[in-house]
């Protein structure tokens, strides 16, 4: 196991990639390998991770939970976690299966906006670093962050404190592009504000290599990203968005199609992978 908290982001200028589902399948595939994994939501007010656990209900049930994810954000924050007894513990909510959870909250609306009016840029967008690597780091083996789908003082915040990123990608015209666009940026923020944020890996999402287009598609990255691709991609599945009305991944499910164990298979293989690649970076 890792001396302390490797870090890997879900990202990409784009929504409704897999992101979030991305993120949920290889925390618990990571936990089944034996990694403790903490997830931690900034995808915005909605609360899609926690929904994915079926936790949504707790989460807006405690909404006037204090602390919360935009707390560890605010300059006091130090103050008050000395002023708590257990102010992570208060944080985190655990997603009954395995990994634990820093959820999504309502506050995170105005987060941005707070945090753009912070002049110097080194302090706007280290402050998640900052807690990660002072509050957390040491509990855990894994720590994933759920980004938005944009650019933001959020996702930047986000980016800085993984270091690493994932990219989930849907077959598409113009997918690829987006993807290319994430390595420019990446090479722009580490020219720019003079920090290591590297492409870790390039998820494919409902990829049907048996197809001629899926087959066409999944050259053309291997070609483009021959580094950073995930080894297996991850075939669509009915069952994930059944597994999800159930609360829970495809691994919580009883009965599972054969696409389904596919892409429990892949998460699985993916997710040792990526562990090795965040090691490497190391």
């Amino acid at each position: 196991m890792p001396d302390s908290a490797l870090r890997a982001a879900t990202f990409l200028d784009k929504g409704g990639v897999g992101k979030t589902t991305a993120t949920a399948h290889i925390g618990v595939a990571l936990d089944r390998h034996g990694y403790d994994v903490l997830l931690l939501d900034l995808a915005g007010k909605q609360g899609d991770l926690a929904k994915h656990f079926g936790l949504w209900e707790d989460v807006q049930a405690g909404e006037d939970r204090w602390p919360n994810i935009t707390t560890v954000f605010q300059d006091q924050w130090e103050k008050i976690a000395e002023k708590l007894p257990t102010p992570v513990d208060d944080l985190i909510m655990p997603t009954g299966e395995g990994p634990d959870l820093i959820p999504a909250h309502e506050s995170l609306d105005g987060l941005d906006a707070t945090l753009g009016n912070i002049d110097d840029a080194a302090e706007r967008y280290s402050r998640l670093d900052e807690f990660l690597t002072e509050d957390v780091a040491d509990d855990y083996d894994v720590i994933l962050l759920d980004l938005p789908g944009s650019t933001s003082n959020i996702a930047y915040n986000g980016l800085w404190a993984a270091g690493h990123v994932v990219a989930p990608v849907r077959p598409g015209p113009f997918e690829a592009g987006q993807a290319e666009q994430l390595r420019q940026d990446l090479e722009t923020i580490r020219n720019e504000q003079g920090v290591s944020i590297e492409l870790v890996m390039v998820l494919l999402n409902e990829v049907d290599e048996r197809t001629k287009a899926g087959k066409t598609y999944l050259e053309e990255f291997q070609t483009e990203y021959p580094d950073s691709l995930a080894p297996t991609q991850i075939p669509s599945s009915q069952d994930v968005q059944n597994a999800q009305m159930n609360g829970g991944t495809l691994f919580a499910l009883e009965r599972r199609s054969k696409t389904a164990d596919r892409a429990i298979e892949a998460y699985e293989t993916d997710a040792e992978v990526l562990v090795d690649r965040l090691g490497a970076e190391e």
